[in-house]
């Protein structure tokens, strides 16, 4: 990285870690790929984040400093010369902390990443099909307009930790075969951040967050089905310490509709016809999908939007057919649109009157149908029967 790591965050080489961090806040609301898409400004953000890892970091922004590689790079010195592997390191990675009196991993951020969200919304088959934008009422962790994440009363601000002196750390002597075992853990009056909040934020109680209920607008795409999780970046819970939120989800469930039934992008829907329509051909009019967003946005038919059909019922049809409409279901996430598929179902009448009765058996007279037998197909075999067969021919 060749600019001066205090020069991206606009800070003075002597800024302490306060206005090193209100400086990071600052230039990352501007340059945050979710603000600012410019290919540059994304690269401008990897730099500053960059530059606050370091100088957010005591270790680091001291190696920084002193002229050497903040991210423990070998930089030409050799082993055991600043840079390489030490005795330090080895006990630190069997003991978990250092060995002798050195300096520890330092304080733990309080600024974490929040948690994500999940909420469900309920919507029609058509807003479904179709895409609709809603409005949200959403309660989450927001930042505290108070103190701005910092957790502190205003006027105040965190202090180091008189315990472990603002490394976050404090040193356990243990004795081992080796000897005396100098080992680092978290310090439990700060709780490993290095500083204390001697008077936290009345509104958010130190935290830097409060639970707040906010209105949300959301963009649902056509095509998603029962399930499907609309992702809202950077609009879930805000992270302890102010720190970045997490995500929101958007967990779609249709609600039933009174005429079609959904099975992926098709949909289905049955009609009942009497058998003298089956018989003798008809026409239907059938609503279409479309006919609930007019109806839902109050809109005319004249607005080019096709809110029904007409289907042919040919002479002769059969109870269980379908009429395949193809590009009338719903459209697909990725383009394109699935079918229609109607079931016909004749319907026979159960009650009669004499003349009704009288018609129909001359009807049946004149098809020779007065005793009809019908045609007993018979039953498939098996296959363990088809070889059993087989074998007993040979």
């Amino acid at each position: 990285m060749s600019q001066d790591l205090y020069e991206l965050l606009g800070v003075a080489r002597d800024a302490d870690a306060d206005t090193i961090k209100k400086a990071y806040r600052r230039l990352a609301r501007q340059y945050h790929p979710d603000v600012n898409p410019d290919p540059d400004a994304q690269e401008r953000f990897k730099e500053i984040s960059r530059a606050y890892e370091v100088l957010s970091d005591q270790q680091k922004r001291a190696a920084y400093d002193r002229g050497g590689d903040p991210f423990g790079g070998m930089g030409g010195g050799g082993f055991g010369q600043g840079a390489g592997f030490s005795f330090t390191d080895i006990m630190d990675a069997f003991f978990g902390g250092q060995a002798g009196g050195g300096q520890g991993r330092g304080p733990r951020p309080r600024e974490r990443r929040g948690q994500d969200a999940l909420i469900r919304l309920e919507v029609d088959l058509a807003e479904a099909a179709f895409g609709v934008t809603r409005e949200l009422k959403v309660d989450t962790a927001v930042l505290c307009s108070t103190c701005h994440g910092e957790g502190a009363a205003p006027g105040t601000h965190p202090v180091p930790c008189e315990t472990c002196h603002g490394s976050g750390e404090v040193a356990h002597v243990q004795r081992s075969f080796l000897g005396e075992i100098r080992t680092l853990r978290p310090c439990a009056a700060c709780r490993g951040f290095g500083t204390i909040i001697p008077d936290p934020c009345r509104e958010c109680s130190g935290d830097g967050r409060v639970r707040s209920r906010r209105t949300l607008t959301v963009k649902i795409p056509a095509g998603v089905d029962d399930g499907t999780r609309v992702q809202l970046t950077g609009e879930g819970e805000v992270g302890p310490g102010g720190g970045p939120a997490g995500d929101l989800y958007v967990e779609i469930h249709v609600a039933p509709h009174s005429t079609f039934t959904r099975h992926g992008n098709d949909l289905h829907c049955t009609v009942t016809l009497p058998m003298t329509a089956a018989a003798l051909g008809t026409t239907l009019t059938l609503p279409t999908l479309e006919a609930d967003v007019v109806e839902a946005e109050g809109e005319e038919s004249e607005s080019g939007v096709e809110t029904s059909f007409e289907l042919d019922i040919r002479a002769g049809t059969q109870s269980g057919s379908e009429h395949v409409l193809r590009g009338r279901g719903v459209p697909g996430l990725r383009g394109g649109r699935g079918n229609l598929i109607v079931t016909v179902v004749v319907e026979t009448p159960t009650r009669l009157d004499p003349r009704q009765e009288e018609l129909l058996r001359e009807l049946a007279a004149i098809r020779d149908e007065e005793s009809p037998t019908g045609q007993v197909r018979p039953a498939q075999k098996s296959m363990f029967g088809r070889i059993r067969d087989a074998f007993n021919q040979h």
